[in-house]
């Protein structure tokens, strides 16, 4: 006897496939759908419709966008010659929370991970390459994250771009503000250390 009806089964099989979610928040997710008036089930799926419509990438920097060039690329009051590499959209998000950043962006749409059958063609590296080649850009900050595919290809790409003329930087990695240093693991306080800075006088 099958006790979840069969349009249901299905929405719960399909928020099972997004990442984070097993069968169980997917479960709890649809019975709240259904619980919501018709109109915003319809709105959901209209949204839904709408991002493949009215999304599409930047042609400078490959991130999301309704416009194109984005926001970002076209403000003037960013510098274009000073780029940040990051994996995903999410992590251009993160940064511009902070509001430290000026310049503008590179999305790579993911790290190298041959086990994933992921390699450099399956990434925008092809087109960072020629960013840097055309020679408008003065510093390539490398911004992934510190696991073991974000490091790998942070030093994929600092060695394919060693030869241009830009500036290779790459975000510091270490110890959290607010972190007391004996709570620290070996590879947080190891990282802390490479990244070290001179420390500047007051004045």
């Amino acid at each position: 006897m099958q006790v979840i009806p069969p349009a249901l089964e299905r929405l719960i099989g399909d928020l099972a496939k997004l990442p984070g979610l097993g069968r169980k928040s997917a479960t709890r997710l649809a019975l709240y759908i259904l619980r919501r008036p018709a109109v915003d089930a319809r709105n959901l799926a209209d949204d839904l419709l709408a991002l493949h419509e009215a999304i599409r990438l930047c042609r400078h920097c490959f991130t999301f966008s309704e416009t194109d060039p984005c926001a970002i690329c076209g403000d003037p009051g960013r510098n274009p010659r000073l780029v940040c590499v990051v994996e995903e959209p999410g992590d251009q998000i993160a940064i511009e929370k902070t509001g430290a950043f000026r310049g503008v962006y590179h999305i790579l749409h993911g790290v190298i991970a041959p086990m994933d059958g992921i390699g450099p063609a399956e990434l925008k590296i092809r087109e960072l390459r020629q960013r840097v080649a055309s020679g408008q850009i003065d510093e390539v900050l490398l911004a992934t994250s510190s696991t073991v595919p974000g490091e790998a290809t942070a030093s994929y790409l600092a060695e394919l771009l060693k030869e241009s003329r830009v500036r290779i930087s790459r975000l510091a990695c270490g110890i959290p503000m607010g972190m007391d240093i004996k709570y620290a693991d070996e590879h947080t306080l190891a990282k802390a250390i490479e990244s070290r800075q001179p420390l500047k006088p007051l004045a």
